[in-house]
């Protein structure tokens, strides 16, 4: 990466089945919704995502993208909306950390401090979490890394 390119910040959003398959997988490679190409595309080594685990409303872990998108339709997650959706967009990834289950941080607290999450109303910030993939600000990337850093940690 050179010194103009500037790392970017992700939120991976998804159920805690596709988390389970990313951590079986050993963090190695994250898949992105066929509707988010321009997404994927931006995204490049270095870059960092954030897991966000819906039903839990939770942060689970960190990992580093390590290669630039490709596309692949190897059958690994699953959409409840959309049977055909195979996450065609993927990217090979690093884990930073991880926490057990038990530990997961509770995101409507972090949440309420994003500036990420501050374009929706508090009570109804659970919307920013919504869609499969986000860009987020740095100091919001900064905010949830700490709450995690804070947190037992299981593996990373």
């Amino acid at each position: 990466m050179t010194s103009e390119e500037k790392t970017n910040y992700w939120i991976i959003v998804g159920s805690p089945d596709n988390f389970a398959k990313t951590e079986q997988l050993g963090f190695k490679v994250q898949g992105i919704k066929s509707r988010h190409r321009k997404k994927a595309e931006q995204m490049k080594p270095g870059d960092k995502m954030i897991y966000y685990i819906t039903g839990h409303k939770a942060f689970a872990a960190i990992s580093t993208i390590t290669s630039e998108y490709f596309e692949s339709t190897e059958p690994i997650w699953k959409s409840k909306k959309k049977d055909q959706e195979d996450y065609p967009f993927r990217v090979e990834t690093k884990s930073d950390l991880v926490l057990d289950e038990a530990d997961w941080v509770d995101a409507e607290p972090l949440a309420r401090q994003m500036e990420y999450a501050s374009k929706w109303p508090a009570k109804n910030w659970t919307l920013a979490f919504q869609g499969n993939v986000h860009k987020v600000p740095e100091g919001d990337y900064d905010l949830v890394k700490g709450a995690l850093e804070s947190a037992p940690v299981a593996a990373g």
